[in-house]
């Protein structure tokens, strides 16, 4: 089995136990994630299955797009409301005033990534020392937001929803607690799901996808991996090529058709078989294997 389903990952389980649970549920060995979503998070999470394992590097689209809800005036050590109550205040903020200051989270903007994520400091997970009440520096990282747009603001309860289209290593928790900021108070994320990843929205649950194995329809949900990798070119090649291809061995450029800048290539054979991923280099004059496409 290769190729890549997305998964509507529930919530209250890490995407590292989601995984292992798919991999049970679908007798696959080999399974990998292409972004993790933290425990409290609902919602899209790629999984790449069998010999996809092996192009989860080479994924051209990692942006992301999310809902969250947010509460105003709390603050707590996991930034979301899991974690435990540091502050709490009143506010009184309205629409307005959110309007006004989620327009400045448009574009390039820096982030402090929070205690609570996998990042890791001198070989250990940021997550792992928060437990242990230790919080150490972080750099700033530059992230993009394409685009916010608010959904809902309850005035009464001083909760707004909103959607996010973002980079990849974008965090939504840190992103609502300097809205809070911006806005003089505190701010909690009470609710996040991923809506897309990797340039897919349709998710399945564990229920939905059990019940499609049971009906031997997984192929019907089970991406390729080309159809993943598609924002690359394609380059058809002539039979002679595609076994020294598929033998590890690079092709030469000038006897390809077409002109090539510098990057990657999904190859295909002339009957329209996806060959692998090739890296064109144009100092070497030659198409360099990247991956070779293989069921396992």
């Amino acid at each position: 089995m290769t190729g890549f389903i997305c998964l509507d990952k529930p919530q209250d389980i890490t995407s590292f136990l989601a995984v292992n649970k798919l991999r049970r549920l679908l007798g696959e060995k080999k399974v990998g994630h292409t972004g993790t979503l933290d425990p409290m998070a609902t919602g899209v999470l790629l999984v790449a299955l069998g010999g996809a394992t092996r192009f989860i590097e080479l994924i051209p689209n990692h942006d992301k797009s999310y809902f969250a809800e947010v509460k105003l005036g709390l603050m707590t050590d996991t930034l979301d409301v899991t974690g435990n109550v540091l502050k709490e205040e009143k506010t009184n903020l309205t629409k307005k005033q959110l309007e006004e200051v989620v327009k400045k989270f448009t574009g390039r903007i820096k982030q402090v990534p929070p205690m609570f994520s996998a990042i890791k400091k001198d070989g250990v997970r940021l997550y792992d020392l928060a437990r242990k009440g230790i919080e150490v520096e972080r750099e700033e990282r530059e992230v993009e937001i394409e685009k916010i747009e608010i959904v809902d603001f309850d005035e009464s309860n001083q909760e707004f929803s909103i959607k996010v289209d973002c980079s990849e290593g974008t965090y939504i928790r840190t992103l609502a607690e300097d809205i809070g900021k911006e806005l003089g108070t505190f701010a909690t994320l009470k609710k996040l799901v991923r809506t897309k990843a990797n340039g897919f929205e349709n998710s399945y649950s564990f229920d939905e996808i059990k019940n499609i194995v049971e009906q031997n329809r997984l192929n019907e949900i089970i991406l390729p991996v080309d159809k993943v990798l598609e924002l690359y070119p394609k380059v058809n090649v002539s039979p002679a090529q595609s076994i020294r291809f598929s033998n590890g061995g690079e092709l030469s450029l000038e006897r390809l058709r077409g002109n090539f800048e510098d990057g990657y290539y999904r190859i295909y054979s002339p009957d329209e078989k996806f060959l692998g991923i090739g890296q064109a280099d144009n100092d070497s004059g030659e198409m360099e294997v990247k991956r070779v496409y293989n069921e396992r």
